[in-house]
């Protein structure tokens, strides 16, 4: 069919597509202006998107995480088995947190809703945020089962026919420790697929569209086309690299091969470490997202996300495996691994691609809890303000072929650090200090992108608790030809002890809490870096000894 399209049909095709992508782009900001939690509101930890009737995503947003946006391009399958297209209703709205169908951890709630036209469906929405809290042991990675990690809603009806379910939200209500931020995410998350339904309906009034049927025929082929020619630009092979990473209790082996075939690419883990005993296992949706998040950084960076371009990426890991682990796995801080994946898939593809292929970064996101409250600390917490907050903050990324790593940046993650002035207003907390940590990206032609170094106490003097879900102090970023390792991060008191990178701790009455986050690897001879460069970095303070 499309060989038979005029060129006009195709150019008033694309015209819809771009419409379509600004349709979803609006959905994500009426998610981020409208949210209650940080986590969305000021980082971004969402996604939004318009699905076809099967389930297969049409349009992303640009806003929003590749951990979200990958993950709810499977979940609205789940969706659909549980809640046939015949089945919906206007004002319906369907949620769920299971990890396993959804993006991999119970603090993310994914939203689905119809949207209806001359009174049948034409199309899905879906959108993503991830919430403070969903009771039990609270977001981290002490968990050895999901039953800790707080309450699962299976996908179910928020909304039928415009009706609230009062009983799942009282559920919720009372099984959390924010309720009030919690049930305002919710109903953000309603409000984020009525905007996309609203504009999507204006849109079609304007092209005169009674179905997206054609439209979506040509997003899919379009992109599927596309990312294959780009696949077949490279040879032909397997390319396979590992990593080792710092774990809970002991390290993790990441093994990755990259197969590249006329056909697609296969990202297989075969080899990678068994499943933990504590909360870092990451459920296969969510492997699949970043795995595939990866490859398309370096592999077709510019034809759209969609079901189309991903159907071209196919990922496998060992069931059983940290990367594939059934339930009742504990997977609060499937991030802290997950997060790799993107350095390992990269790693295989520098060894064909390298022009296109960054050193390793800090990857995993420094985002500890903080909390406050009676049971929730070593100690007698007397009469202080009780608090829940999850902060995000990242080191540095890897140096690229080319360029210095990005200084304190999430990469893979795309988030935001948190204004420290939002964390201050929303919990009894001082941060102290909040600066670029000098000498931690890694030597080299391109150095490391700089972690941060951050200093927190309470308020009132009080203890408090920290839940960290850290990596990179064991084993720091690696860099690449020629270039030198980044800084190893660290996490202690102010007062001298060495805390762990993973677990619960207490911060004592009238301490503080010290992030060294780690810097990125670097890349090429340290001998060739730009003597300008140097001194520039000497000047603003980023290296001591001018060797970055």
């Amino acid at each position: 069919m499309k060989g038979n399209r005029s060129a006009l049909d195709r150019i008033a095709l694309q015209i819809q597509w771009d419409r379509l992508l600004a349709v979803v782009e609006e959905q994500a900001q009426a998610l981020v202006r409208t949210a209650f939690s940080p986590a969305a509101r000021e980082s971004g930890d969402i996604s939004a998107g318009c699905f076809d009737l099967r389930g297969r995503m049409l349009a992303q947003a640009v806003t929003g995480t590749p951990g979200h946006v990958n993950t709810m391009a499977a979940a609205v399958t789940h969706f659909l088995d549980r809640f046939p297209p015949e089945t919906m209703r206007p004002g319906d709205a369907y949620v769920t947190n299971d990890p396993w169908m959804g993006s991999g951890h119970l603090n993310d709630f994914t939203m689905v809703s119809p949207t209806f036209r001359a009174g049948r469906p034409v199309a899905l929405f879906a959108c993503t945020t991830h919430v403070v809290d969903v009771g039990g042991r609270g977001f981290g990675a002490d968990g050895r089962q999901v039953y800790e990690e707080g309450v699962n809603i299976p996908p179910t009806a928020l909304r039928r026919e415009g009706r609230l379910n009062e009983t799942l939200m009282s559920i919720l209500q009372a099984n959390v420790r924010n309720p009030v931020e919690v049930e305002g995410d919710l109903h953000s998350l309603v409000g984020c697929n009525e905007v996309g339904s609203a504009r999507l309906n204006a849109m079609m009034d304007e092209f005169d569209l009674p179905e997206l049927d054609d439209l979506g025929r040509h997003i899919l082929d379009s992109s599927r086309d596309g990312m294959l020619a780009e696949i077949r630009k490279l040879p032909p092979g397997c390319y396979r690299n590992e990593m080792e990473v710092d774990g809970y209790d002991a390290p993790i082996l990441l093994r990755v091969s990259v197969t590249v075939s006329a056909d697609g690419l296969d990202i297989d883990f075969a080899g990678t470490s068994g499943m933990s005993g504590y909360g870092i296992n990451v459920p296969f949706t969510y492997t699949q997202a970043y795995a595939s998040f990866g490859a398309r950084c370096a592999v077709g960076p510019n034809v759209p996300n969609n079901a189309g371009s991903l159907g071209t990426i196919r990922v496998t890991a060992p069931e059983g495996s940290i990367l594939n682990p059934p339930p009742p796995a504990a997977v609060a801080a499937r991030h802290a691994t997950g997060h790799f994946l993107p350095d390992a898939v990269l790693g295989a593809l520098a060894s064909v691609i390298p022009e296109r292929c960054p050193a390793e970064g800090a990857s995993t996101l420094w985002n500890p809890v903080l909390l406050g409250g009676h049971g929730l600390v070593d100690g007698d917490y007397g009469d202080a303000e009780p608090f829940a907050i999850n902060i995000f903050h990242a080191g540095g990324g890897g140096a690229r072929p080319g360029k210095d790593g990005l200084d304190a940046t999430a990469f893979p993650s795309g988030v935001r650090n948190t204004p420290v002035e939002v964390n201050e207003a929303i919990a009894p907390l001082i941060f102290w200090r909040k600066e670029y940590r000098p000498d931690s990206g890694g030597a080299g032609r391109f150095r490391g992108g700089l972690g941060q170094i951050m200093e927190i106490g309470h308020a009132t003097g009080a203890p408090f608790a920290v839940s960290p879900m850290f990596d990179r102090i064991d084993h720091p970023a690696r860099g690449r030809d020629g270039g030198g390792d980044g800084a190893a991060g660290r996490l202690y008191l102010r007062s001298g002890a060495t805390l762990r990178g993973k677990g619960r701790q207490t911060v004592p009455a009238g301490d503080r809490l010290v992030m060294e986050m780690p810097g990125g690897g670097g890349m090429g001879d340290p001998a060739a870096r730009d003597p300008e460069v140097r001194a520039r970095d000497r000047l603003n303070d980023l290296t001591t000894a001018g060797d970055g």
